[in-house]
């Protein structure tokens, strides 16, 4: 019998409305902590509201992975409305234990989770969601579609210069002699998702520098591999990722090109103007 398939994911992967509904998507909130206390994204805050906190917070917030308790909940909902099991997608292992807790969520509730390691974060999460409910449509079985979304994250290519490396130091997400030597020399340093890490790819001098880097690098990947859309992704930077989208959309034309906000969350670590791109190879 074929198997119906709850979806689930969390904040970080920033999905919009229009696409949680039409999809019927369960997404569980990242928290984010405050020195006056803990908010949901998407839920106790807009993404609007948690940069005007975070501008006048005296401190720097944390971050925690959903509340063990409402995946629970989410979990005997979904049995008792009759799925029989949920591919989950969520943020890279390496970076937050979402993935595993989801497994502890499920296990607790009596319910089959396949959580799916996005080895990445934002973008790259939608587009695994996106592929795997393409597939289900198709009337692919579980084991078909865990396998391809598997192979898919294997070529997820997302990759930024980020606006606080302060931030970044503190949260341990990139070591810290790259933070402090970026901070001393003002550098911009470009860091790129590999295998689900977050790695230190170069240092330049100007963000102009940065975006010919990674252009070039878009230009590269191009010449081995097929991309259909890039997503320029962006922490409350908009206005300068519509620029760049102009620029990129000149450069490759045959290309589509989308905004698409970081979540709170990636705010948190990754500093407000942070910009970059992501994009999957086929």
């Amino acid at each position: 019998m074929k198997d119906k398939i709850a979806w689930v994911t969390d904040t970080s992967a920033m999905l919009n409305e229009e696409f949680i509904k039409k999809n019927n998507i369960f997404v569980l909130p990242i928290v984010v902590i405050f020195e006056d206390g803990p908010l949901r994204e998407t839920i106790d805050m807009s993404l609007e509201q948690f940069y005007v906190k975070l501008k006048s917070a005296k401190k720097l917030p944390t971050t925690s992975q959903p509340v063990i308790g409402e995946s629970i909940e989410l979990y005997k909902r979904l049995k008792s409305e009759g799925y029989t099991c949920a591919i989950a997608i969520h943020t890279s292992s390496k970076l937050s234990n979402t993935y595993e807790s989801s497994y502890t969520a499920a296990h607790q509730a009596g319910f089959k989770v396949y959580a799916i390691d996005s080895k990445s974060i934002s973008y790259p999460m939608e587009k695994l969601i996106e592929r795997g409910i393409e597939l289900e449509k198709a009337g692919y079985d579980t084991p078909t579609i865990i396998d391809s979304l598997e192979r898919t994250a294997e070529n997820i290519f997302l990759t930024g210069v980020p606006a606080n490396l302060t931030q970044l130091y503190k949260s341990g997400r990139v070591p810290g002699i790259a933070a402090m030597i970026g901070n001393l020399l003002r550098l911009n340093l470009i860091l790129s998702f590999e295998d689900g890490l977050v790695v230190l790819k170069e240092k330049v001098r100007t963000f102009n520098k940065a975006k010919n880097y990674l252009n070039n690098l878009l230009e590269d990947q191009l010449q081995r591999h097929t991309i259909y859309e890039v997503a320029i992704v962006h922490c409350n930077n908009e206005q300068e990722a519509i620029r760049w989208k102009v620029e990129l959309q000149q450069q490759f034309p045959t290309i589509q090109f989308i905004i698409y906000p970081f979540s709170a969350a990636i705010g948190v670590h990754a500093g407000e103007g942070t910009t970059g791109l992501s994009w999957i190879r086929y």
